[in-house]
């Protein structure tokens, strides 16, 4: 399993974890086991990636979904995903960029939809992106880049994302902007929106100028 990402977020890791689970689910049904028999199921051993493609400084090896949710823990559920930050142009590394970058313009253009993912498919293959695993793969594509949520759901998610930061940058300016106190909007902050104090004061260190 491999995805590409350009801006520096642990959430990587829940998506990769999610969709891990969501890959079993279609393996275990695809090869006819039953999970709920005495026979243990086989299963493929997960081999994670990610290709970072932005600036930061900070490079590491690896990234671990228990370190960064459940530090210090005794958590038995673990994830280590494999980070590679450079590709040669032509490369497998280099051809995966090109596809998750057209993919993202057929996003804004259809949203996140069976067409979207299809005219990426369509355009990558006629620029002789990934050609090879797409022509053979289409559907499996298709599945893997509409995996976990309905078209709906996670799309609803990512908007309403965008909105509730929208809002809460504008509810501090207008703070500042009125002489408010820092200490009236942070209230605001953890009642209107459900912060609790500690991201109430993260977002205003963000945005009161």
């Amino acid at each position: 399993m491999i995805e590409a990402q350009s801006t520096w977020t642990m959430n990587i890791l829940v998506r990769v974890v999610m969709y891990l689970a969501k890959s079993y689910q279609d393996y275990i049904i695809r090869t006819g086991q039953d999970i709920y028999g005495s026979k243990k199921v086989t299963l493929p051993e997960p081999e994670l990636y990610v290709i970072y493609t932005g600036s930061r400084k900070a490079r590491p090896e690896t990234i671990s979904f228990a370190e960064e949710f459940f530090p210090g823990g005794e958590g038995c559920l673990n994830v280590t995903v494999r980070m590679i930050y450079d590709g040669k142009k032509g490369d497998i590394i280099d051809q995966y960029i090109s596809f998750t970058k057209v993919f993202d313009e057929q996003v804004k253009k259809y949203g996140l939809t069976v067409q979207a993912v299809r005219e990426a498919i369509r355009i990558c293959k006629d620029r002789d992106v990934l050609k090879e695993y797409l022509s053979g793969r289409e559907s499996e594509v298709v599945d893997i880049m509409l995996t976990l949520f309905s078209q709906e759901e996670i799309w609803d998610m990512h908007v309403q994302s965008e909105k509730k930061k929208t809002a809460i940058r504008t509810t501090i300016e207008d703070g500042q902007d009125y002489g408010i106190p820092k200490e009236d909007v942070l209230i605001k902050l953890k009642c209107k929106y459900g912060l609790s104090e500690m991201d109430a004061k993260k977002q205003i260190e963000l945005y009161w100028q």
